[in-house]
Order: structure tokens, then sequence, then C-alpha cells
């Protein structure tokens, strides 16, 4: 029986992957990209020239460079984390918060799960009860 539970439980977390952001994510990124990930995550949605003035008031020792801020946009545009917006200086990038999609199993499932185990039982219990064949 741990055969079907085992299943519904890898399959809801792969859904659980594909649906919005994660702490645990987040946690996972490179150290640039989090950081980035953090601030958009606070301010929700920036402009490209609000995000280089973010970078030039960062620490001297923390302050990444135009092409590996520009490198770092693309990857987490690329990765569904930013939605990117607009062309050239109008360029606005957005977190991009998917709402969690509910379970997609079917909404008896349960049921289903509850009669075949009953059914099983049920067989097992009819077997028990047959006498031993000699």
């Amino acid at each position: 029986m741990s055969g079907i539970f085992d299943r519904l439980q890898k399959r809801l977390e792969i859904e659980s992957r594909d649906d919005g952001i994660s702490p645990l994510d987040l946690a996972a990124l490179p150290p640039l990209l989090r950081k980035i990930m953090r601030y958009m995550l606070r301010e929700y949605e920036l402009m490209y020239s609000e995000i280089l003035e973010w970078v030039e008031d960062l620490p001297e020792a923390e302050r990444p460079s135009i092409a590996d801020l520009d490198a770092a946009l693309q990857i987490l545009t690329k990765q569904f984390w930013l939605i990117r917006r607009g062309e050239g200086e109008r360029v606005r990038y957005q977190a991009n918060l998917r709402r969690k999609a509910g379970s997609k199993l079917a909404q008896g499932v349960w049921n289903v799960l509850d009669t075949k185990i009953a059914t099983q039982a049920a067989e097992a219990a009819a077997r028990k009860d047959e006498p031993a064949q000699e």
C-alpha cells in the first residue's frame, strides 16, 4: 500500500516546485542572485534605473559590476524568478509571485483510496476464512 502514497507524495512535491517561490528555493540561489531577489521581493517592481541606483548604494565590497548585474537579471528572468517588461530605458522588472495552486488531484482520490483499501482488506479476510486445501 505504501507505493500509492509514495507516488502521491512525489507528485505533490513535483507540483509544488512548479508553483511560485519558496524560501528554500531562494536560499539555494547563488549570493548575487539571492541578494537581487531579496531586494525585488521587498520592492516588487522596479525600473532598471532604480535597480542601478540600489547597486550604487551597496557597499563597495558587495557591489557587482554592471555586466554581472545584467547577467544576473537575465538569468533570473530566464528562470522565471523575475518578469521583464518594456524595452530600452523603460525596462521594468517584477518579482514573479505566482500563487501556489491547490492540489490537482481528483476530488474523489481519497474516496477511491479508501474503497481500494477496504476491498483489499475484505479480500484478505475472505482468504483467511477459507478452509486450507490439502
